[in-house]
């Protein structure tokens, strides 16, 4: 058995429960947005590259009750590499791009720089954010949150912090313009831009019909 394999079979025990978009076929899919990204970017590790985007939820503190049980993940993560024998240095390495990628982070301006590799992860994960998936992905994470789907007299906010980020007063329609729809210019290689033209029009598509079909109840 391969380590990502091994990997794999990690991160689908650990996410099988999720019911907040952060699931398995999520993850799926981030794997085969950072392969289609890895094509282009020969000077990538694509060992780094694949096990960084398998296990970049595994320990994601917005699917803990606590802070102590996300780092009890994360602890539980690196003793898991160490046993299928990751070398020490490319457990460093995953672990900085899990911890740097995320959106939330690059808010307070704590993010550490990210290589090649963990711009690629950062891209196919964000650009699991935007389009026809993304949408549903918006719509169910707002449910379980128990977000209001839409109020017209909420206004989107621009959070200057994680704090502000995560704070549910907000509505899933705004997500699209706090963070979705801001996504398309914050790519990090060539080919993942080209991959956000047709989703961000996508969603822009969305949010018109919506609101046109909103506006009937008024």
């Amino acid at each position: 058995m391969t380590q990502l394999t091994e990997i794999t079979d990690y991160m689908q025990h650990a996410l099988a429960k999720d019911n907040t978009g952060h699931s398995v076929d999520h993850i799926n899919r981030v794997v085969a947005l950072a392969d289609k990204i890895l094509r282009d970017e020969p000077k990538a590790n694509p060992f780094i590259v694949r096990a960084a985007a398998l296990l970049h939820d595994v320990y994601d503190d917005k699917l803990f009750t606590t802070e102590a049980e996300a780092l009890g993940a994360k602890k539980d993560l690196i003793n898991f590499l160490k046993t299928i024998q990751v070398s020490p240095g490319s457990i460093t390495e995953i672990i900085q791009i899990i911890d740097n990628m995320s959106w939330s982070k690059s808010l307070e301006g704590h993010a550490e720089p990210l290589d090649i590799n963990g711009q690629i992860v950062q891209d196919a994960d964000r650009l699991e954010a935007i389009g026809a998936i993304a949408i549903t992905r918006a719509i169910t994470y707002g449910a379980v949150k128990n977000r209001v789907l839409y109020d017209p007299s909420i206004a989107p906010r621009t959070a200057k912090n994680k704090a502000e980020y995560r704070n549910d007063d907000s509505t899933t329609i705004n997500h699209f313009y706090e963070k979705l729809l801001l996504i398309k210019d914050r790519l990090n290689t060539e080919t993942a831009h080209q991959i956000a033209t047709s989703r961000q029009q996508f969603m822009l598509d969305f949010l018109e019909q919506f609101k046109s079909e909103w506006d009937l109840l008024k």
